[in-house]
């Protein structure tokens, strides 16, 4: 028996590939399935189930195209209902794979079909949970994200998760190895480790939500700092339920060349956003006019549901040559299935052919901290937490994925410093400002990182005396 955890960072998604004798399963695999036909073609074996722990928000999984290709069966937990060919399994019930069994847990409360697979090995012998987003390492899944689906509210939801935690997984013995269906950087759970394995043991005595005393304060702990969930999160769910087109489709229809001089009309002619997917740097000394950048190189994928949030929104590219089936693929993960090309030959083209450039006024920090005044507006796009622990002395805590509530209330002629933890995300801010006609600010490269080794004085104290108007 072998047991691999596919990491996939950009989304901080783990699926698992696991194989006995000449069998093997997939648990909660990614939307592109080249990569493990490929690796059954190389380990001759035959993929027997595909198990999916849940329906899942963050990410389009690669069930339904596997089971086309394959023909093996999708395996969810009970009381789940998609609108395709599936095994709908009994709690408890066991499936046998080569020498070894995965029995079925039915554990709602993250949402209602949730089930965690228990791996029995040869010998009998319990020794892995897949906990999907029931369990994570240092926290469980948020149980807000089913609320209209199972007509509950949060509270009930957490109570539900409360009672899968108790009755299912804590009485499992303390070495059995976790794998979770996410790590630290997801968005499905606010307080995750950076590790991607551990025993249940050390779960118990570290997880904050498997040590509170009774359900009240279980309820009370998960739920407590809860962020709204990306917006995109209802449509990967629809997709995930519904079934989608297939992915080589998709592949094969965005990875269509369109020449610089057609690229303006073809963005008029479909409404298309035009997507630039080149790092920071490159990015703010020339773009295309009206372009968003979200660079390939960082957490791509879930800011795109979180700035674009339609996955119907059609989308042109403009990527690093060479990089654009990169960037096809980690937007249909999250479910953008309509890129209608890409612009050829990259934004060189685009500039050697004499159109129209736009810029983003980007200084250093140096630059930043002798022009910064007592009166100058600074605006940090990191999330509230970051913000909390330290920021700039007066700056305002405004993130990213607020945008479009913030905005509005800016004043055109005031000018602001912009800045996050690096320069990833106020790049994206920037962008975003500029398509909008906002052009009184500049953008601070390095970020909050880059600001604390200056003298610009910093706080971990909360101090936002001045308002946005």
């Amino acid at each position: 028996m072998t047991v691999e955890q596919i990491y996939t960072g950009c989304l901080a998604q783990g699926a698992y590939y696991i194989v006995s004798e000449n069998e093997a399963v997939i648990i909660d695999p990614l939307r592109e399935t080249k990569p493990y036909i490929d690796r059954l073609e190389k380990d001759e074996v035959t993929l027997k189930y595909i198990f999916e722990t849940h329906f899942h928000a963050d990410f389009v999984s690669g069930h339904v195209d596997l089971s086309r290709k394959t023909g093996a069966p999708i395996v969810f937990g009970p009381t789940a209902n998609p609108d395709f060919d599936a095994i709908i399994a009994k709690d408890e019930q066991i499936f046998e794979v080569g020498k070894i069994k995965i029995k079925v847990l039915h554990t709602p409360g993250h949402t209602m079909e949730s089930s965690t697979y228990l791996l029995i090995d040869e010998n009998g012998k319990e020794t892995a949970i897949f906990s999907g987003d029931t369990l994570f390492l240092g926290d469980v899944g948020r149980p807000d994200l089913a609320q209209k689906a199972a007509s509950m509210t949060q509270e009930e939801l957490a109570g539900i998760l409360y009672d899968s935690l108790q009755n299912k997984i804590m009485p499992l013995a303390d070495d059995i190895t976790v794998y979770p269906a996410h790590g630290a950087g997801s968005a499905c759970g606010k307080n995750m480790q950076k590790e991607t394995v551990d025993t249940l043991g050390n779960q118990k005595k570290t997880n904050y939500a498997l040590n509170q005393p009774d359900k009240e304060s279980f309820v009370r702990e998960v739920l407590d700092g809860l962020t709204a969930p990306p917006k995109y999160f209802g449509m990967n769910v629809a997709m995930n339920k519904g079934g989608y087109e297939d992915f080589d489709v998709i592949l094969k229809k965005g990875s269509h060349p369109i020449r610089s001089e057609d690229f303006e009309a073809v963005a008029e002619d479909t409404g298309a956003l035009i997507l630039d997917t080149r790092n920071a740097a490159e990015f703010q000394k020339g773009f295309v006019p009206n372009s968003i950048n979200i660079g390939l190189q960082g957490d791509f994928a879930p800011w795109v549901g979180a700035m674009i949030v339609d996955v119907q929104q059609p989308i042109l590219l403009v990527t690093d040559v060479g990089a654009e089936e990169e960037a096809i693929t980690r937007l249909a993960r999250v479910g953008f299935d309509n890129v209608i090309g890409f612009l050829e030959g990259s934004f060189q083209a685009w500039k050697n052919s004499g159109n129209e450039v736009d810029t983003v006024n980007r200084i250093s920090v140096k630059e930043f901290a002798s022009q910064l005044k007592d009166d100058s507006k600074v605006i940090d796009v990191r999330n509230e937490t970051e913000y909390a622990a330290e920021h700039v002395n007066e700056a305002y805590s405004k993130p990213l994925v607020n945008i479009n509530e913030w905005a509005t209330n800016l004043e055109k002629d005031e000018h602001f410093f912009l800045h996050c933890a690096g320069g990833y995300r106020s790049m994206i801010a920037a962008s975003i400002l500029n398509s909008r006609g906002i052009r009184n600010f500049t953008e601070v490269e390095g970020g909050f990182k880059a600001i604390k080794e200056t003298d610009v004085p910093t706080s971990n104290f909360v101090c936002q005396s001045k308002t946005l108007k």
